[in-house]
């Protein structure tokens, strides 16, 4: 397949090392003007790309986007006249709310969305480093997207395990439910995962699991308070040692996906008229923070 990666951070990074070299032709299109951009796996071998080739836009038959949920639109915006209506769009990001805002920009392309626990890392522009064993569930948002089963195997082969999930809301609702828990918690108190198993966050963690599972359920997931409390601890436990991503934007001071996790979950829960009072506080000091920035 040729295969775009718009935004290779760390994790599209990685995919685009694992896809070339599982035999497909893959070219990147990131913030740097540079015709080609070199990658390597640890200490493995360098690879070069092509970079911001307008050529590889026109006949790609995937564009994967792995940019940060607010740069989704942004980013696309300008290779929109360039794109097949036969390219098919795969987002993997944290955060939801980016699948209605590119069917409205391409409402005639298939549109997939995809969720990793793939864990990496980029010590250096060129280095990339893969931190961390998981799975990639992928699923169609729109018609067509429905009918590109096949990019399971595709991935799988890049770097399992990946599966096709018919029911890929009820994936990405999970792994929204537990960014709203753990992300804003461990940015506002600057802290790794595992810190938010003391005891003095336990309220906090219930009341907005409590209102997760309510809104949950009013979109047709599935959930409930105790099940969803418990997934949270599981991934606290499980990534004790890790810094959540808005742990790191907002140590970095750059901007967070808040609007996409829980401010996702705000706008769920006013079209169902559920009062979230605790996942609002958290969005609202996330806010107050990356405010700081620009009035300091």
């Amino acid at each position: 397949m040729n295969i775009v990666i718009l935004g290779p951070g760390a994790v599209g990074s990685l995919w685009a090392l694992k896809l070339q070299q599982a035999g497909h032709q893959v070219a990147l299109w990131a913030r740097e003007n540079a015709p080609t951009l070199s990658l390597q796996l640890a200490q493995g071998p360098l690879y070069s790309f092509a970079n911001q080739s307008r050529l590889e836009i026109e006949q790609a038959d995937l564009l994967l986007v792995t940019v940060k949920a607010w740069q989704v639109a942004e980013a696309l915006a300008p290779l929109v006249d360039s794109l097949s209506s036969d390219t098919i769009i795969m987002l993997m990001h944290n955060g939801m709310g980016t699948a209605e805002q590119v069917a409205a920009l391409l409402p005639d392309n298939p549109l997939v969305v995809a969720t990793t626990t793939h864990g990496a890392y980029k010590p250096s522009r060129q280095q990339v480093l893969h931190t961390g064993l998981g799975t990639t569930q992928l699923g169609g948002v729109n018609a067509l997207g429905k009918q590109c089963a096949f990019l399971a195997d595709v991935f799988d082969h890049a770097l399992p395990a990946a599966h096709w999930n018919e029911h890929i809301e009820h994936a990405l609702w999970t792994k929204l439910a537990i960014n709203c828990a753990i992300n804003p918690l461990t940015a506002i108190h600057q802290c790794k995962n595992g810190q938010l198993a003391d005891a003095r966050f336990a309220p906090m963690l219930s009341e907005v699991s409590a209102e997760l599972a309510a809104v949950m359920q009013r979109e047709g997931i599935a959930s409930d308070h105790a099940h969803l409390l418990r997934s949270v601890m599981q991934v606290v436990e499980a990534t004790a040692e890790n810094y959540s991503s808005m742990q790191q934007d907002i140590y970095y001071q750059r901007k967070s996906e808040i609007d996409f996790i829980n401010g996702y979950l705000l706008r769920c829960a006013a079209k169902h008229h559920i009062e979230t009072p605790h996942n609002q506080k958290l969005f609202e000091q996330i806010k107050q923070i990356e405010q700081s920035w620009t009035t300091s």
